[in-house]
């Protein structure tokens, strides 16, 4: 299986970076994982509705531009789906047999993802009704997906 996180904007903090490089370095076991990285858009302080939606659609641009058709899209949202950790496992194997050999996990900026994003995406998926910072969803994402193949073929978990 190959999986790519798409995600906006870059991780600053070094213990995000660390954290994401030892998740990396674990799923490499299970999979083949690639980050594309694509630049965010500086949000002004008190930005109003159209300009948070220009944003928003700037950013969505860069998203599409980089999705491939062949690929099953995860778009990361709180109006998604939430899942616990054993429906997330069976979720990704149900993909995996049913001859899905990619899949794009997409990770918006700080004011989420726009509408052509949202309905490009094949499912839409919750970690919680909360708001996270997108450098830690990315950590939060990574370990689910390891936690995931984990479940997947029977190893031990922390619960």
């Amino acid at each position: 299986m190959r999986i790519t996180v798409v995600c906006v904007g870059k991780i600053k903090e070094k213990f995000y970076v660390q954290a994401v490089e030892e998740y990396a370095k674990r799923l490499s076991r299970y999979c083949k994982l690639e980050f594309v990285e694509l630049p965010d858009e500086k949000t002004p302080e008190n930005a109003g509705e159209q300009i948070n939606a220009s944003i928003k659609a700037k950013e969505g641009d860069r998203i599409l531009s980089v999705l491939r058709d062949d690929a099953y899209v995860i778009a990361l949202a709180i109006e998604g789906n939430m899942l616990d950790s054993v429906q997330f496992s069976e979720k990704l194997e149900k993909l995996a047999v049913s001859s899905v050999s990619h899949i794009m996990f997409v990770i918006g900026g700080s004011l989420g993802l726009d509408t052509r994003v949202l309905s490009r995406a094949d499912y839409k998926l919750s970690f919680s009704k909360m708001t996270f910072p997108h450098q830690l969803m990315r950590v939060v994402l990574l370990e689910q997906i390891y936690r995931a193949y984990r479940i997947m073929r029977g190893e031990p978990y922390h619960k």
